[in-house]
């Protein structure tokens, strides 16, 4: 169950991040995650209501405001990491984040055994090489290493805290609604900021209606991405859940090769292929 919850959990990342980075190219980066989630909160607050998850509301829920306050932090350094490039450099580097989870997991007293490990490290690897990384080329500015191991961990942070806000699937909604409702706030907080120091929040033809199926996509999958990993770091190890969770940059890899005909580079296709082999071990082990 963890391994199928995990790679779910990679599919709707991998394509969330697709369909964002699509959005992306038309409308400035926060207007997507800000209109993106709050349609995902419109759409939990009405799950909420109808499942009377209120009744599960409890001292577990800061975390998942906690969950709220590190997801637009490290995406808003993420984005602004992207812009300083090289982005063969960012991307591989922002999947770090699997290390923060891992680590709880460790620390909480998981052992993975012996070909868990080797399987975690093929799978780490193929994630980094399948993002593409840039090993030759335009110099990276500090600022964006910087920049990019905040956000490296602000999305590590969300990984285990989001685990941790609920034990119920009701509970899991109302997690997921806190965290969102966070998520509007800080993010509208940070897009209202931009406005006034002189950034466009629209694109020049206005707002995109239509582009709202696609925002409603992404900010859900989103969601769903958050629930998937949370069943699947309840029922197996954090360290198994984490890692499979991470391999979402190959999905994103391969629907753009697929939708968008962009060549895979063949360090980007070994990557996939060590992504793959260390999925098989992890399953197995």
């Amino acid at each position: 169950m963890t391994a199928f919850f995990a790679l779910a959990t990679s599919l709707l990342w991998g394509l969330a991040d697709f369909g964002g980075g699509l959005l992306t190219r038309r409308t400035p980066a926060l207007t997507v995650v800000v209109v993106s989630q709050t349609i995902a909160t419109a759409v939990l607050g009405v799950i909420v209501v109808a499942t009377g998850a209120w009744s599960e509301a409890g001292p577990r829920l800061w975390f998942a405001v906690a969950a709220g306050l590190a997801g637009p932090v490290a995406m808003i350094c993420f984005y602004k990491a992207l812009a300083l490039g090289p982005m063969g450099v960012v991307s591989p580097l922002a999947t770090l984040s699997v290390a923060v989870p891992v680590g709880v997991g460790l620390f909480l007293g998981e052992r993975p055994g012996l070909v868990q490990v080797a399987g975690i490290a093929v799978a780490v690897a193929g994630v980094v090489l399948a993002g593409g990384p840039q090993l030759r080329g335009a110099p990276v500015q500090r600022r964006a290493i910087v920049l990019t191991l905040v956000s490296a961990v602000g999305f590590g942070a969300v990984f285990a805290l989001i685990a941790e806000a609920s034990t119920t699937v009701t509970g899991l909604f109302l997690a997921l609604f806190v965290q969102r409702v966070t998520n509007v706030a800080v993010g509208g907080a940070a897009l209202y900021v931009s406005v006034k120091r002189g950034a466009d929040a629209l694109p020049s033809g206005g707002f995109p209606w239509a582009s709202l199926p696609a925002l409603a996509f992404v900010g859900l999958a989103d969601v769903a991405a958050n629930g998937t990993y949370a069943i699947a770091a309840q029922h197996g190890p954090v360290t198994v859940a984490a890692v499979l969770a991470s391999l979402y940059p190959v999905v994103t890899a391969l629907a753009a090769r697929g939708f968008l005909s962009e060549r895979l580079r063949a360090i980007q296709a070994a990557g996939a292929g060590l992504a793959l082999m260390g999925t098989v071990l992890l399953a197995a082990g």
